[in-house]
């Protein structure tokens, strides 16, 4: 099949266009620079020109393809509200272009992004093959920007690295090759109006993952307060204390999906995190 993929030179949308291209898919990869364009050509995948913002680049990409994967996501912090809308419009902009066709269209699900995940759900009564993937709060492996190398700059920041009251709070994680092979398989065969979540390990307790920072940084591993969590973490006081476990059975049962590269405790004991980058 031609695939469009949004968010195609990003971290986990790379890996979901190698996916694809190894599994004899065509992709037709967005982009909005000269960089992500001469990475899609190195990659195999065709170049579309195109942001977010420009919803007939959009409609043209997906008028095209036999299939759409939708990742591109602006993760503006300072304007989140911003952000969701501007996903909401992209979403309903390339659903009116496959109405009637029962062409599958991928999403991935952003935290209180419910008016998208809606629209989403709502193109299945309107001729498409919609699917949402899920992702845990950590989607890791090599090149990752996420939640992880935060924790670790601030346990470098702090000289301890630390957990929230007993820590036995869990957070689900998938290896970014794993998620990208679920993409693939949603878009090739699950059901419309399905919710996929994406999960590898399906809950970690938060202090084992302060203990293996804390022992590849030679720091030491404390607990502190839920009072103390928001001055020690920042922004992410409020993650780090969540208990987020979920469960991948779902996209097992459905599409024989098996999560197959390392865990994130793994993957943090392969040392590659912890290398200052120059």
């Amino acid at each position: 099949m031609r695939i469009f993929v949004t968010g195609a030179t990003g971290y986990i949308g790379s890996a979901v266009v190698r996916e694809l291209i190894d599994a004899g898919h065509k992709v037709v990869g967005l982009t909005r620079s000269d960089n992500g364009a001469m990475a899609l050509k190195e990659a195999g995948a065709e170049v579309h020109h195109g942001t977010l913002d420009n919803l007939d680049s959009l409609r043209t990409g997906a008028a095209s393809a036999d299939g759409v994967i939708h990742l591109a996501f602006k993760n503006d912090f300072s304007d989140f509200s911003g952000s969701l809308a501007t996903d909401l419009r992209a979403i309903e902009a390339i659903g009116e272009v496959l109405e009637d066709s029962n062409k599958p269209f991928v999403t991935t699900a952003h935290a209180n992004g419910t008016a998208s995940d809606n629209a989403v759900i709502a193109l299945t009564e309107r001729g498409v093959r919609t699917s949402i993937v899920e992702l845990p709060p950590s989607v890791h492996g090599m090149g990752d920007k996420g939640f992880v190398p935060r924790l670790i700059n601030i346990s470098r920041e702090k000289g301890v690295s630390a957990y929230i009251g007993d820590g036995s709070n869990r957070w689900s994680a998938v290896h970014r090759l794993d998620a990208a092979r679920l993409f693939r398989l949603a878009l090739e065969s699950a059901p419309a109006g399905t919710r996929l979540q994406g999960v590898g390990d399906e809950g970690i307790a938060f202090r084992d993952i302060a203990s293996v920072i804390g022992k590849h940084l030679n720091l030491p591993v404390v607990s502190i307060s839920h009072e103390e969590a928001d001055a020690h973490f920042g922004f992410l006081g409020l993650i780090a204390a969540l208990d987020l476990p979920k469960s991948s059975t779902l996209a097992q049962k459905l599409l024989g999906w098996r999560p197959v590269h390392p865990t994130l405790i793994s993957d943090l004991e392969q040392g590659h995190y912890f290398k200052k980058k120059d």
